[in-house]
């Protein structure tokens, strides 16, 4: 109690009024008071966050981070990678290229990088590797200030098969030996899906011995289910229109 009590006195009072207003589990509006606090979230970042229900997402994130990080980086770990992410400030449509995707992540790297959950910095798209004579490119590539990771980051437009994590592992491993600086911790993998079984990703997961998590992710948020049956179907509104589909 007195440390939360500690961290909600560290935030602004207008943070705390709209936690209050939101969230009604204890446990989430600690949540949302210590990451307030720890990344110096703007009451504008704040609403996003809880809008994009960050606290739920990060509990049922999918990771085998506390099998292959050293114990000391576990807490911080589980903090940055989320369940799924929601990236509707691309304005791209559900049949959308994996360029497509990447390309708008970048012309709006600001709200991608507040969108995956704060201590990121860009280092680069399409990023070169070369082994053996050959050359591999990761989608993106970012750094964790905190973690002081390396993050590759996959995009992939479809659902999750088993085969994405061993490229990611031979992308990590490269990291490692190749482009991580002395002093820096290992390098983490996200994999980021359209869509995911998360049965299959247990145990894709399961036999890994790089730090991977496994994400979906959106481009249009989706509305509750109890909005979602009152809102006409396509159908109906071409009727109305009288403009056919």
């Amino acid at each position: 109690m007195f440390v939360t009590l500690f961290f909600a006195i560290s935030i602004s009072w207008t943070h705390h009024i709209y936690i209050l207003e939101k969230c009604k589990d204890p446990l989430e509006r600690e949540f949302y008071i210590r990451m307030s606090k720890k990344f110096s979230w703007s009451y504008r970042i704040l609403l996003n966050q809880i809008c994009n229900k960050t606290f739920e997402k990060t509990l049922s994130n999918q990771t085998n981070f506390k099998k292959n990080l050293p114990q000391k980086l576990h807490g911080e770990a589980k903090l940055a990678v989320k369940d799924d992410y929601v990236f509707d400030f691309l304005e791209l449509g559900e049949n959308h290229s994996e360029h497509e995707l990447e390309k708008g992540l970048i012309h709006k790297v600001e709200m991608f990088l507040r969108e995956m959950g704060g201590m990121f910095a860009f280092v680069g798209s399409q990023y070169r590797l070369e082994v053996g004579g050959e050359e591999f490119f990761i989608d993106l590539l970012l750094y964790h200030r905190r973690l002081k990771s390396l993050v590759a980051i996959e995009l992939k437009i479809g659902k999750f098969i088993p085969e994405y994590v061993g490229k990611m592992q031979f992308y990590l491993a490269v990291l490692d030996d190749f482009v991580r600086l002395e002093g820096e911790n290992p390098s983490i993998g996200i994999i980021l899906c359209k869509d995911k079984n998360r049965t299959i990703v247990e145990y894709a997961l399961k036999e890994t011995h790089k730090p991977i998590g496994i994400a979906s992710y959106q481009v249009v948020k989706k509305l509750p289910k109890e909005l979602q049956d009152q809102l006409p179907t396509s159908e109906q509104i071409s009727h109305l229109l009288d403009v056919p589909l």
